[in-house]
């Protein structure tokens, strides 16, 4: 099964490269033979890796250890469920999953009727990417490789990967990273084919929701991980790992919202383009990141020499897109001009200079530390603090754009409209900074993060409403009838709204969360009661038991907190065969006021046991943003009437 994989492989790189050169030739000679060959050596190249996989999969859930990579990631007594996902627990397997999306992508995307005076170029890009990964899992990173030694048992996965989140957590990144070739490739076709129109943004807008879709959930997933399996108390510790998947997630963004003004004010050209070129390369700098051993990080595969060949193929990938846009910069520069400060237009440019400018920090602090190692020999360490001082203040002004956009009106704005639009919103978050205020909510960052918030959904009810009045006058309906036909009618617009009530909502979660949270240690022995701030926490004792091959320690805890309320809470700690340290598993008891977080941190002889005591307030509203987020996501993205763009919103006949 092994050599089959491994053919397979050598053959899904010699289709790919066939294609990606018969493409080529197929448009300078217009021979359609060659086009449709080409076109058969894509859709080959996505069966080819896909018997790879397939034999993989099967490899590992046979637990055949004469294979090394299964050797390393699995053992028998690993749980099927794992055993499947440890196809992307390593470095090898990773990269293998990574070509078969890619491959699948492509051919999904040359099988397509329309547009095919760009396929072929889109699909020779895609082609040679695809080269790329395979031409590594055919030599460097060959997961077929067979051991000179037979063993008896596998080390087994990782602990802390062995969580549902972590199993969803790469998948969905994975998907979300590949994605964004497809709009990349169309982008590099239409420089190529010099059509520097909006038609290539319309052909891949589902492609680009669709990664941006995949790596919103990764990094939602992520930091759910991050939190129920590590046990510190926190979601997001600004790793280098996690940093790589946030930053193109912030570029694609403002890719997703400047596109908007392409489309309807033909503007913004030269900026699009770049946005999507850097959005990709971002991609694979952060496959860099993980691969290169570069930063230490619970994420990190290490493999120094597979880095640099990322890093050289980045590099390359990269000035040859910024050389096409530079070639074609005057008649990128062809279109509309801004007509007024004060517009829709302006709001969307600054918020796209907001993310990028959060890009570029957290890439910053990223790839400082590997920079100052480079020049002075010393890695200086870029922590938290760096980041939290950078972002919050760019953060809360994306957030109070988002509020403002809905209010200002195409072109120019007049003083009159303004006025008109604002009063309620204003209203509404100045009443609200007074209450907080009276509630005790004083923190700067806290109240005015709070205040923001509630001016955004403010903005963004009122424009919903005032679709709905104007709907109702010209048809008659009902309100309920005419909000369910303005929303289905306008789910691009409409989907972005639930989006942005979404990430209000997660800004509440991280804005409470990152100012109020409280941490406590204690020691107590069994039948004794404490009181955490309000909590009274009452330990019995600690028992043990197993789960599978894992023995399994853990504290039985009775809380009632400030209303009355109990919860029985478990923490752990999990004893697995395969590794030499235990796993911290934190016991959680979430409200929409707050998490009450246990974490078993130790325990003598005496019977004694010190649990840490985590307090974050608000962390429920984090994670259901998150998904509401999701949600409207989805909604935008339904097939049907309103989901695309049509002449009306185009501004055009």
């Amino acid at each position: 099964m092994a050599n089959i994989g491994y053919f397979a492989l050598l053959l899904g790189l010699l289709s790919s490269a066939y294609a990606a050169i018969s493409y080529i030739i197929g448009v300078k000679k217009d021979r359609s033979d060659f086009l449709e060959s080409a076109k058969g050596g894509v859709l080959s190249a996505a069966l080819l890796t896909t018997v790879a996989t397939a034999c993989l999969v099967y490899l590992l859930m046979s637990s055949d250890f004469s294979i090394e990579y299964v050797a390393q990631y699995t053992s028998t007594d690993l749980p099927a469920f794992y055993k499947f996902s440890a196809l992307w627990a390593g470095n090898d397997g990773s990269l293998l999953l990574w070509a078969w999306l890619l491959t699948v992508f492509a051919a999904i995307v040359v099988t397509g009727k329309k547009n095919s005076d760009l396929l072929p170029y889109a699909g020779s890009v895609m082609a040679g990417v695809a080269v790329f990964f395979l031409l590594l899992l055919s030599t460097n990173s060959n997961p077929f490789t067979k051991l000179a030694y037979s063993v008896p048992q596998g080390n087994g996965l990782n602990p802390m990967l062995q969580n549902p989140g972590m199993v969803i957590h790469p998948i969905t990144l994975y998907l979300g990273y590949v994605g964004f070739t497809v709009p990349f490739a169309f982008a590099i076709a239409a420089l190529l084919t010099k059509q520097t129109d909006d038609r290539w943004i319309k052909i891949t807008r589902k492609w680009t929701v669709i990664s941006w879709f995949f790596l919103s959930l990764g990094n939602l997933f992520g930091a759910q991980w991050a939190y129920v399996e590590l046990g510190w108390g926190g979601y997001w510790a600004w790793d280098p790992v996690e940093n790589a998947s946030l930053i193109p997630w912030l570029t694609g963004s403002a890719f997703l919202h400047s596109v908007m003004v392409q489309e309807r004010k033909n503007m913004l050209k030269i900026w699009n383009m770049l946005l999507i070129i850097f959005t990709f390369g971002l991609t694979l700098f952060g496959t860099f990141l993980v691969r290169s051993g570069v930063v230490a990080s619970v994420h990190a595969f290490g493999d120094s020499s597979l880095g640099l060949y990322f890093l050289v193929f980045t590099t390359l990938a990269m000035m040859a897109s910024l050389y096409l846009v530079a070639d074609r910069l005057k008649m990128l520069k062809q279109g509309s001009e801004f007509e007024g400060i004060v517009s829709k237009e302006s709001s969307f440019l600054l918020n796209n200079l907001l993310l990028v400018a959060s890009a570029f920090s957290i890439l910053w602090g990223t790839i400082f530390p590997i920079v100052s190692e480079g020049f002075t020999g010393n890695k200086v360490t870029v922590g938290p603090p760096f980041f939290n001082a950078i972002n919050a203040p760019i953060g809360l002004a994306f957030i109070l754009l988002m509020g403002i956009c809905p209010l200002i009106a195409w072109r120019k704005a007049t003083p009159k409209s303004l006025l008109t639009n604002f009063i309620v919103p204003v209203s509404a978050a100045l009443a609200s900074a007074v209450a907080f205020i009276l509630m005790g909510i004083t923190k700067p960052y806290a109240l005015l993060a709070f205040t923001i918030c509630v001016f955004v959904a403010a903005s963004t009810i009122q424009d919903v409403i005032k679709g709905v009045l104007v709907r109702r006058s010209m048809t008659g309906e009902g309100v309920m009838i005419s909000l369910g036909r303005l929303l289905t009618r306008n789910r691009r617009r409409y989907g972005g709204y639930i989006i942005h009530m979404g990430i209000i909502m997660m800004i509440v979660g991280i804005a409470g969360s990152n100012t109020y949270n409280q941490e406590f240690t204690k020691t107590v022995k069994p039948g004794q009661s404490i009181q955490v701030e309000g909590y009274n926490v009452s330990f019995k004792g600690l028992q043990q038991t197993t789960r599978g091959s894992n023995n399994i320690v853990y504290a039985d805890i009775n809380v009632t907190n400030k209303n009355g309320s109990t919860s029985e809470l478990r923490p752990e700690k999990v004893f697995y065969p395969t590794a030499e340290q235990p796993s911290t598993e934190p016991a959680i008891w979430s409200t929409w006021a707050e998490d009450f977080y246990v974490t078993l941190a130790g325990w003598e002889q005496d019977q004694s046991v010190t649990f840490k005591f985590n307090i974050n307030p608000l962390v429920k509203w984090l994670w259901s943003g998150g998904y509401v987020l999701i949600a409207g996501t989805i909604f935008a993205l339904w097939p049907g009437r309103g989901s695309g763009v049509g002449a009306k919103y185009l501004g055009r006949s």
